[in-house]
């Protein structure tokens, strides 16, 4: 993503807003002027570079949330644009309507065709209205799972891209049956008999999260958090504020290490120095890189195999004493 003066920062990049802005500075100068600043641009542009790795270096839990977050990240729609050719976009449930914080089609990955799901934030404040903050209604998760069976019927391996605040809480959803909706997706899911690669790209939060989250491999993205509940909810119910998120997010081990340490996730994805929000190309492209060996690798396992071993890993899940 390159310099813009429309970049936004979260408070502990605050350190790169100064240089930024020195770039754009020098970068009209040198366009209305006849001074060459190219020398102590490229200069500054390495400082940028530079404290980018610096403060993603040792981040707590609650700014690895703040990035997972941050305005300009990009969503499941972008890196389809990045990673894939020939994104052809499927729309509805064929029972309520399209949702459109769901997102899927069948896109070509490396020369193959995969059937790509998603949650969808909105990039301004109109399209996080229409798309309703990310967050799925049943008809989402009823759509989710008929481009999974379609994707199944035709042969292709199907992609999840989970990044989502949890799915919607209000009262119209449960009344259409929200928790039906994600726990049909998880029992249907673990019986796909065609690949299955989750990915979270963003927040991964709740039975909103699970409803695209079993597959034969999960991963999170290297500035992602996956648990039962946000930091804010769950100080809100420990402490009656959100004073305390900072606390709750360090207590609920969200962090990718933490998943993978628990053996929740596979592995985990690199971002670009900074986060993924610095450059949407190369989030893309180690995406891309990490999951085309990740598909062929699954695609020799055979359907019936393929399916035990999910079965397996998912209740092999959690820590547990018999007594």
């Amino acid at each position: 993503m390159p310099q813009n003066s429309n970049r936004q920062f979260i408070d502990f990049e605050k350190p790169l807003k100064e240089l930024i802005e020195e770039i754009l500075d020098l970068e009209q100068k040198s366009a209305k002027g006849k001074v060459d600043y190219s020398e102590v641009i490229a200069k500054l542009n390495e400082q940028v570079l530079e404290k980018r790795k610096d403060l993603t270096k040792n981040l707590s839990s609650w700014q690895r949330v703040q990035l997972s977050r941050h305005p300009d990240r990009p969503y499941t729609l972008k890196y389809i644009e990045k990673m894939t050719t020939d994104f052809v976009e499927l729309f509805g449930d064929r029972n309520v309507k399209d949702d459109k914080a769901m997102v899927g089609g069948f896109a070509s990955l490396g020369g193959e065709t995969v059937m790509f799901i998603g949650q969808q934030k909105g990039i301004n404040t109109k399209t996080r209205q229409l798309r309703n903050f990310g967050m799925a209604n049943p008809e989402g998760y009823r759509k989710a799972l008929r481009l999974m069976k379609l994707a199944e019927k035709f042969n292709k391996p199907i992609i999840t891209l989970i990044d989502t605040p949890g799915a919607y809480p209000g009262l119209e959803a449960e009344e259409r049956g929200q928790g039906e909706a994600i726990a049909r997706n998880i029992y249907e899911m673990i019986r796909l008999k065609v690949p299955v690669i989750c990915v979270i790209i963003g927040e991964g939060a709740s039975g909103g999260a699970l409803g695209i989250g079993v597959g034969d491999r999960v991963y999170m993205m290297e500035n992602t958090w996956y648990t039962v509940i946000s930091p804010e909810s769950c100080s809100s119910i420990l402490w009656r504020s959100w004073d305390k998120k900072e606390v709750a997010a360090e207590q609920l081990k969200l962090t990718a290490e933490k998943m993978q340490e628990f053996g929740l996730i596979d592995g985990i994805i690199p971002e670009p120095a900074g986060g993924a929000h610095w450059d949407y190309d190369e989030a893309a492209t180690k995406l891309k890189d990490f999951l085309i060996p990740v598909l062929q690798s699954l695609k020799q396992i055979p359907a019936d195999k393929r399916v035990n071993d999910r079965i397996e890993k998912f209740g092999r899940m959690g820590f547990w004493e018999e007594v």
